[in-house]
């Protein structure tokens, strides 16, 4: 299995996911079609499933033109998020099998929309596995609670994507990363691998380079809204749980000036 970030729009991020043994491809989020088949035919690979995360135009909005681009190609869903041009609807738990090794499991993981989709992709090779999560988990952060609730963003997070192996390689929707990493400092001022990491995302991005992957641990160590189980962090935002805590998180983030 290979992965290769395409960067879209402004700071977005298109992902194709290759078997490699028949060179079968499905793409995430494939907002700028054009761009996502030159990637693919530069990569030698034959377009199979489209897997979208949510139902927002940087997210789904590709989806019709490049089901005209290739006629009989699929489009992945979440059965109750209104996916634009979705010909394969899913539920949480359904699989997706991508050539000879690859299999997607689909996990519902809401709040920033109803029905938010993130996609768990493993092969038959021992690799470490990859998660794609669109605008549910971002590095360092999370998205908006645009449709859902701070206990269906607990679940989300802390639960169904916390649950994860921890060297789950996660390819998010954004490059949001130092942006994240500075608010999250706000969090937790004496939090050094927060610091370390800040560190190594801002030479990233001066340098020209993604930020993402990041894995399921280096979250649990540096992402606030991954965090909210720790007593001393429901201490120091003055929260009694971490339902509470990760609702007072969002709410600084999103009066946060930085």
């Amino acid at each position: 299995m290979k992965i290769h970030s395409i960067p879209c729009l402004e700071d977005n991020y298109s992902y194709l996911i290759i078997d490699e043994s028949t060179k079968e491809a499905a793409v995430v989020d494939p907002v700028e079609p054009e761009k996502i088949l030159n990637a693919a035919n530069e990569h030698g690979v034959h377009l199979k499933l489209v897997l979208t995360t949510h139902h927002h135009w940087d997210h789904s909005g590709g989806n019709e033109k490049i089901k005209q681009l290739l006629p009989g190609i699929k489009v992945y869903g979440g059965s109750i998020d209104k996916v634009k041009g979705c010909t394969d609807a899913v539920e949480n738990g359904d699989k997706i099998t991508l050539g000879a090794d690859v299999v997607i499991l689909s996990l519902h993981t809401p709040c920033h929309t109803k029905g938010h989709i993130s996609y768990y992709v493993s092969s038959k090779e021992g690799e470490d596995a990859a998660v794609f999560t669109g605008d549910t988990l971002f590095v360092a952060g999370c998205g908006k609670f645009f449709e859902g609730t701070a206990e269906q963003m607990y679940q989300s997070l802390c639960v169904t994507l916390g649950s994860l192996p921890k060297q789950t390689r996660v390819y998010c929707g954004h490059e949001y990363t130092v942006k994240n990493l500075q608010f999250a400092l706000t969090v937790e001022p004496d939090n050094e691998k927060i610091k370390g990491k800040l560190l190594w995302a801002q030479g990233e991005r001066q340098a020209g380079h993604a930020t993402v992957p990041s894995t399921i641990e280096e979250e649990m160590e540096t992402n606030p809204f991954m965090r909210v189980d720790l007593p001393q962090l429901q201490e120091r935002v003055g929260s009694p749980s971490p339902v509470e805590t990760i609702r007072e998180i969002r709410r600084l983030k999103d009066n946060w000036k930085g």
